[in-house]
């Protein structure tokens, strides 16, 4: 009669007549807390609210390591979130997670910024967001105070 293995390890027969037992190492679980996309793009200040996280993930401009995520995808410490903001790509690597708010800066010890540097400013487009002409004071439509002096003007 002999003893049945522990749960640690399992036997392996080399021969018939003789059983090895062999060590199997149990995988170690160790709890690691799950957080949203969208509530750590929030949380390390990547958006100013959830909801515009939450937008920008549903219209793709968020990538996880490569693949277009959604936002109630869970993240793991050493992933690589890509954002697409305006004009600029933001490459966070994620170094803790969190899901309640920080102050700014604690939220920073959050990621690794990878960022590339900001694209040189374009002086066309500068001058096209500007207005066309200034309006000189009276010209177009008149105030309330110009007709009022106008209604004065005028005979009744």
């Amino acid at each position: 009669r002999g003893r049945a293995p522990s749960r640690d390890t399992r036997l392996r027969h080399r021969s018939r007549s003789r059983p090895t037992r062999i060590e199997v190492s149990r995988p170690i679980l160790r709890w690691m807390p799950e957080v949203r996309l969208d509530k750590w793009l929030q949380v390390a200040r990547a958006f100013k609210t959830r909801s515009q996280a939450t937008r920008a993930c549903s219209l793709g401009r968020v990538r996880v390591n490569g693949a277009v995520a959604k936002p109630h995808r869970h993240l793991a410490v050493g992933d690589r979130v890509e954002v697409e903001r305006r004009d600029r790509l933001l490459v966070l690597e994620v170094v803790e997670l969190r899901d309640r708010p920080l102050p700014k800066a604690e939220a920073a010890r959050l990621f690794v910024d990878h960022s590339p540097p900001p694209p040189e400013p374009d002086p066309l487009a500068r001058l096209l967001r500007r207005p066309p002409a200034r309006r000189e004071r009276g010209a177009g439509r008149p105030t309330k105070k110009d007709r009022r002096t106008l209604d004065r003007l005028r005979p009744k």
